[in-house]
């Protein structure tokens, strides 16, 4: 398998002969931001399969939707929150006809893509989290599924979150992942690794991905520090820029 990560929480994953894309923006989407994540051009009969998470600016672009007329097909597994009407579609120059090639996902439910099975998580902010598996090979990509701890808000949506959360996690214990993909996200300051800590104590993946970190990687080093457990520590892979390949060898 291969993996590049794109910017912030997009993450491209190559495995047998398909192309799995998580939660692929635009660059300039994001005010005060430029992502310079670029997707690779493939051939055109490459399987392709484009996730979105939910709607917000920094996990979904419909312009996603005119890699169809490269990919003829390519299929889209959207959160139901980014639905478009076929007016919509066409007011902004996509044809409506692509509808035919997304499928629709729900938290808590379970769906078939060609040879994808995918099961979804409840997220604790929009939408849903993913777990895939296709021909033995699993993955987890957290969307915004995440226990937020922000400054400022009230202790009892404090403990709400943080039940969701590992209530929503706990589902992923005893499965096979073979890469997971979990924000650890700097604005939360001191609470930067609570969600990833919980995740690694409570599943077994085996390389663990941290995003959703807004072009600031340094938070990854300061909390593998914070790790005891050596072997542990070791399932977090290292990000430094966008556009980074890794070369994931099967275990």
């Amino acid at each position: 398998m291969r993996v590049i990560f794109i910017h912030h929480s997009c993450f491209l994953v190559e495995v047998d002969e398909k192309v799995l894309i998580f939660d692929w923006f635009a660059g300039d989407r994001v005010q005060g931001y430029h992502f310079g994540g670029v997707i690779p051009e493939y051939a055109p009969d490459t399987p392709v399969y484009v996730f979105a998470s939910h709607k917000h600016q920094d996990h979904f672009d419909m312009d996603v939707l005119r890699w169809s007329s490269r990919y003829p097909g390519i299929r889209y597994i959207f959160s139901k929150d980014c639905k478009m009407t076929p007016r919509f579609l066409a007011r902004h120059g996509i044809d409506p006809a692509v509808r035919e090639r997304i499928t629709w996902v729900a938290a808590g439910e379970n769906y078939k893509v060609d040879d994808l099975a995918i099961e979804t998580l409840r997220s604790t902010d929009a939408g849903v989290a993913f777990y895939v598996e296709t021909r033995g090979a699993a993955f987890f990509h957290a969307g915004d599924l995440n226990n937020w701890r922000w400054e400022g808000v009230g202790e009892l949506i404090h403990m709400e979150m943080e039940a969701t959360y590992k209530s929503q996690i706990r589902k992923l214990s005893g499965k096979k992942i073979h890469l997971a993909f979990v924000p650890l996200d700097p604005r939360l300051k001191e609470n930067q690794g609570l969600g990833l800590s919980y995740f690694l104590e409570h599943t077994d993946a085996d390389y663990v991905f941290p995003m959703h970190m807004w072009q600031d990687y340094a938070g990854i080093a300061e909390f593998k520090k914070q790790i005891s457990n050596a072997a542990m520590a070791e399932r977090i892979v290292d990000i430094k820029c966008e556009n980074q390949i890794f070369e994931i060898r099967e275990e």
